[in-house]
Order: C-alpha cells, then sequence, then structure tokens
C-alpha cells in the first residue's frame, strides 16, 4: 500500500534569499506566480517586487518542513521571514511532492537551520490563551522557574533559548487503542506546564506529536480488519476527545508522522552521509558505536543494552544494541517511497523529525513520560547529533509512572484503565485533581480511593465558590466601600505567595491545592457571618478571595465553565457510583427527617448510615437536608487502617 506524500495546499513553492542588506530575505512563490506567500510575524519592509526577488538564485524548497509551524496551514501571509545575514543554512536534499491541485516540484534541497532556532519560529505561532475570566495572580517580579532536567538528574533555572520565547515538544501518543490514565497524567503535566508557561508571559509554541505509524499501530489493524492508517485516524480523534475532557489547552501544532516523510527521508539520509547509519537490503540501521555519548540521558551503559531487551533481534546488525531507522515494507502494511525502496520509518527517527521541522535542532524542553527515557529519547538524541552536529535540548523533562499494586500501569502488562472507563464513574476533573495531588515525578498508585477523595474535595471547592458566586450576585453594589480588611489580604497575600513559590519550584502542585484550604475556609467563614464587626467588608473580601482561587484554578485547568454545572455532574457521577437514583435519595431523606420528628434516632442515624455507606454524605442545615458525595465508609475504613 503506497501512501502520496501529499500535503496541504499552499506549501509548496519557489524562493530566494536576498542578501543584499543587513538581515536576508526569504521570499517564496507558488508555482512561479507572482504572488508571495509571507508567514504572519513582524513585517521588516514592504513586500518584494518580482525584480527585487531575483537578486538571488530561486532555490525549490519544501516550504511544509520551513513554514507550516509558522501559520498553521494557512495559505495566506503578510509580510516577510527576516534573518540575520551571517544566520548558517544548511541545505539538505529530499524528494519533495506538491500538494494535489499544483505541479510536482522536482528534487531539490530544502532550507535547515542548524546553528540557531528556526526563523522566530517560537513568535510566528500564536500562544494558547488560558480560559477564564478575571485577571491572573500579580506577576513574580522575576520569571523564575526551577526544572528536574533528567539529562543533568538535578533542578535547573529555567532559562530559555530565545528570551520571552518557549519551544516545547512533548511525545505524543501511538493511536491504536484508547489512552489510560498513564497517558492523562503525561499530557495534564505537560498542560500545567504548558499553562504556567503562558502565566509567565512567555510566548510558546508547543508542538505534541501523533505517532500514526509503527507495528502497534499495524497489529491491532490487522486484528480488527482495519486499514492501519484509518485505524490510527479514529484514535487521535477520540484522544483529542479525552484531553478536551481533562481540560487540557491544545497544544500550537498536532504533527503526524504520516505526514511528514519527506523530513524524515531527509534526516536519515543526512544521517547515513555522517556516517552513522548503514543499510542493509532495504533497511537502515543508527550506528549507536558512532555514537560516543549514548546513554548519557538514561545512564545506562552500552553493554548493558541486551539484544531483545527493548532492541528487535537481527543478526545482520553491527551491535544487538543498533536501532531501525527505516524498516522494508512487507505485505499487507503502510509503506512510502525511499531511497532504500518501500518502506517506514522507525518511532525513534520520527520524533526527532517531527521536533526538527517545527522547533530546530536546538530548543527548550523535551518531555514525556518516564518510560521514555531509554530507549526513545536516548535514541533521539543520538539520531539528532548525528544529523546536526549543534543539536542541543536545554531541558529533559518527564514525569512518573501511575501503578496499580506498584506496577506500572500499561497497556502490555493489561493492568491499564481508560480514561473513558474512569471518567464513565468519576468527573474528569476529579481525574485531574487525583493527577495532580502527587508531584508529577512521583509514582502514583491508582486507587478508586484516592479518586472517592479527590471527588469529595473538588465538590467542596466547587461548592464554595458557586455559594460565593451566589451571595456576590445577590449583592450587585458593594457594603462598606471599596477597601478589604487586613487579616483577607494576608489570605490572600499568603495564597498567591504559596502558588507562585510551589510552581516555580519543578511545579509543586500538590503544595498548591492543599493550600487552598485557608482561602475556602476563609470564604465559607464570611458567607456563615450574619453580624457583626466582619459584616462591613464582607463583600470585597468575597469578590476578592473569589477572584484569587479562581485565577490559581485556571493557571491549574481546574476552572470549570460554571461551578453549578459541574457540582450537578459530580453528583450525577456519585449517583452512579452509589446505585442510585436523585429520587432513591430525596426519599431516604424524607424517610430520615420523618424519623427525626417522631424521635426515632436510631432509624435515623441508620438511614444516614447507609448513605454513607455508598459514597452519599447527608447535610443539615436551618434550611433544610441536601447531600454530598463523600468516599464510601468502607473506602475510608480500608484507607484507614493501611495507614
Amino acid at each position: 500500500m503506497n501512501r502520496s506524500l501529499n500535503g496541504p495546499p499552499g506549501l509548496y513553492g519557489l524562493v530566494t534569499v536576498d542578501r543584499s542588506g543587513p538581515s536576508s530575505r526569504l521570499y517564496s512563490y507558488l508555482d512561479n506566480t507572482t504572488s508571495p506567500l509571507h508567514p504572519p510575524h513582524s513585517a521588516v519592509g514592504e513586500p518584494p517586487s518580482r525584480t527585487s526577488t531575483n537578486k538571488g538564485s530561486p532555490t525549490v524548497v519544501d516550504m511544509g518542513s520551513l513554514l507550516r509551524c509558522c501559520y498553521l496551514y494557512r495559505p495566506l501571509f503578510f509580510s516577510p521571514v527576516v534573518f540575520p545575514s551571517h544566520t548558517s543554512l544548511r541545505l539538505l536534499r529530499h524528494s519533495s511532492v506538491a500538494p494535489l491541485g499544483h505541479k510536482k516540484v522536482p528534487r531539490a534541497p530544502f532550507l535547515r537551520f542548524c546553528h540557531s532556532p528556526p526563523i522566530s519560529s517560537h513568535k510566528m505561532v500564536q500562544s494558547a490563551a488560558v480560559e477564564g475570566s478575571g485577571p491572573l495572580p500579580p506577576l513574580p517580579l522575576k520569571k523564575e522557574l526551577w526544572l528536574y532536567n533528567t539529562m543533568s538528574r538535578k533542578k535547573e533555572l529555567f532559562r530559555p533559548k530565545v528570551d520571552g520565547r518557549v519551544g516545547m515538544y512533548v511525545c505524543g501518543v501511538t493511536a491504536y487503542d484508547l489512552s489510560h490514565i498513564g497517558h492523562a497524567r503525561v499530557y495534564v503535566n505537560f498542560d500545567v506546564l504548558y499553562r504556567y508557561l503562558n502565566y509567565l508571559e512567555y510566548e510558546v509554541c508547543y508542538v505534541r506529536n501523533f505517532t500514526d505509524v509503527d507495528d502497534k499501530i499495524i497489529n491491532r489493524a490487522n486484528e480488527l480488519g482495519e486499514d492501519p492508517i484509518t485505524l490510527s485516524q479514529r484514535y487521535c480523534q477520540e484522544f483529542q476527545v479525552d484531553m478536551l475532557q481533562l481540560q487540557c489547552l491544545a497544544p500550537s501544532i498536532e504533527p503526524r508522522v504520516s505526514e511528514h516523510m519527506p523530513q524524515i527521508i531527509d534526516m536519515i539520509t543526512q544521517i547515513i552521509e555522517n556516517g552513522c547509519a548503514y543499510k542493509i537490503g532495504g533497511d537502515v540501521y543508527f550506528s549507536v558505536d558512532k555514537f560516543p555519548q549514548y546513554g548519557q540521558l538514561s545512564g545506562r551503559k552500552l553493554e548493558d543494552n541486551r539484544a531483545g531487551e527493548r532492541v528487535a533481534v537481527d543478526s545482520r546488525k553491527r551491535n544487538p544494541a543498533d536501532f531501525a531507522l527505516w524498516k522494508s515494507a512487507k505485505e499487507g502494511e503502510p509503506s512510502w517511497e525511499s531511497p532504500w525502496g518501500p518502506g517506514r520509518p522507525g518511532w525513534h527517527i520520527e520524533c526527532s523529525a517531527m521536533s526538527a521541522a517545527y522547533l530546530g535542532f536546538s530548543f527548550d524542553i523535551h518531555g514525556g513520560g518516564m518510560d521514555l527515557v531509554f530507549p526513545h529519547h536516548e535514541n533521539e538524541i543520538a539520531q539528532s547529533c548525528a544529523a546536526c552536529n549543534k543539536s542541543n535540548i536545554s531541558y529533559w523533562v518527564h514525569n512518573g509512572f501511575v501503578t496499580v499494586d506498584s506496577e506500572k500501569m500499561s497497556k502490555s502488562l493489561g493492568n491499564f484503565f481508560t480514561i473513558r472507563q474512569v471518567i464513565d464513574l468519576y468527573h474528569p476533573l476529579a481525574l485531574r485533581f487525583f493527577l495532580m495531588g502527587t508531584h508529577y515525578r512521583s509514582p502514583i498508585n491508582y486507587s478508586d480511593v484516592l479518586l472517592e477523595a479527590a471527588s469529595e474535595r473538588i465538590f467542596y471547592v466547587y461548592q464554595t465558590l458557586h455559594e460565593c458566586e451566589k451571595a456576590l450576585s445577590e449583592n450587585i453594589s458593594l457594603e462598606g466601600g471599596d477597601s478589604i480588611p487586613p487579616d483577607t489580604l494576608n489570605c490572600i497575600s499568603k495564597f498567591q505567595n504559596e502558588f507562585q513559590a510551589s510552581m516555580s519550584d519543578d511545579l509543586h502542585t500538590p503544595v498548591i491545592l492543599a493550600g487552598m484550604s485557608d482561602v475556602l475556609k476563609t470564604i465559607n467563614d464570611l458567607l456563615h457571618t450574619r453580624k457583626g464587626k466582619r459584616q462591613e467588608h464582607r463583600l470585597e473580601s468575597l469578590a476578592a478571595l473569589e477572584k484569587s482561587i479562581r485565577s490559581v484554578l485556571t493557571v491549574l485547568g481546574l476552572l470549570p465553565t460554571k461551578y453549578s454545572e459541574v457540582l450537578h455532574e459530580l453528583r450525577v457521577k456519585a449517583l452512579k457510583r452509589a446505585n442510585l437514583t436523585q429520587d432513591q435519595v430525596l426519599q431516604r431523606i424524607e424517610g430520615r427527617n420523618q424519623a427525626r420528628k417522631t424521635k426515632d434516632y436510631e432509624k435515623s442515624d441508620a438511614i444516614r448510615n447507609e448513605l454513607a455507606a455508598v459514597g452519599i454524605a447527608l447535610m443539615d442545615s436551618p434550611e433544610g437536608t441536601t447531600w454530598r458525595p463523600s468516599i464510601p465508609l468502607a473506602m475510608q475504613e480500608l484507607q484507614n487502617a493501611s495507614t
């Protein structure tokens, strides 16, 4: 099954480099027409006339490789690309195929920046806005963020390569099945980092790929009798639905392997030309012996990489640890044409090629789960350095595993729960809260008790904020002027300082979630204040406290669209877990009320305990009895026994 390399319209054309001035200008023309294509960033000068572009030698390029990240597949541009005249450019060759409706361009070089990031790549992609209304907490005096770097094995002060801009690549899912909780942890973690970098006012280009060409996809497609590409497309869409449920912001770019064969083939060609890979028939292998630094990320020695353990067994290889860059075509598998014959890429080269296509060989953050440190990220480093000696990624960031009974959750072990399975019983924000309740580098053990606790906790958070919102909406004109008492200001200041200190200390979200307690308690105290000395500035205090906690929830990705909606959904999920309906709960509450009227306290307590046993906690107030989700009594007893 031969796949075409057709890309999106408007990405291929002729370019010329004009070096006549202090800065060089890169102009492109589609199909030799006179309409220039200019990427959308700050203009320098007027768009060129056709004559002015003849100052340089025209070069046919794959514009998708160079500019795709700049405009997210839009065909119209407004200003020329500008880069310093001294920028070192390197020409790498590959076969370009024009998109449908355009002429096929001949084999020709395309531009690759080897000594600096691509032209203003971070600036060209607009940072995702953090949802939620109201101002964010005040920015710290310094944009300080310390991240644990797997490469150096210590926390380091984050310093981007380009001031004010961040390039971040996170390895995405292999799309052959529904994603599990281990995946959720990875992408919630990097969503928090993405949000915090935005909060610090960095312009972030966040790239997260889809692996839609892989052995696992082919095997799964064969099991189901489906086309592998069709199968992977479906699961890519399902993954995006899951991320939306978990309130993960969409990355700047989500490239797919199947759309980047020219870049992958080109990188393999360059690695071969640099003497770091070899061909065996229609296969191409990377020679790990050519990279003396192999193992620096994982701390593994080359002799530790025994054949059969994460490394394909092949007697033809020069070293058992050598890994495939290109695999020759097999019957019934998707394949693409290449200089080595039809085939498909190996897993590791895919991410190297896609990250380089959008962020260059040197960028700020490369992330993923701890299971990717070896072999995937180790191999990425080796092959990227082999393709470009100046390859350099500043921070390697990895999150810990989700475990089940002390074993890593994974599909291969069969001990996994899909995101869909979990959010069928628990609210997606309860799952997000659960995942953020443990520091991202520490292992987290999946358990229903912890998810019940997370559900109970966020119900309290949203219930408090909902009551606060109602109190403020019922009092349009704030009482007592606009001053806020010192004790309220101190509470807000302490919370904001803890937020900034914890986030800047390697994203220590558990401390922030715990620190909300004081703010929520203060809000509840004010809500229940009827008369007295605190009443004078009650509404001003409520407004300030609500804004403070709301803005922090926004950065953490925990702010719902409406408090009332998520409270209703949390109750619905709790009823499902308890195997009860709302009417059945209300009937029991009414039965308890009657028992209390007749002073039958034994029956009243029995009804309360019956509901508490299945996670329904009753709350009495002067206005009547209501209920909220809680940890079932049996689970509480089990948790207490284990601690």
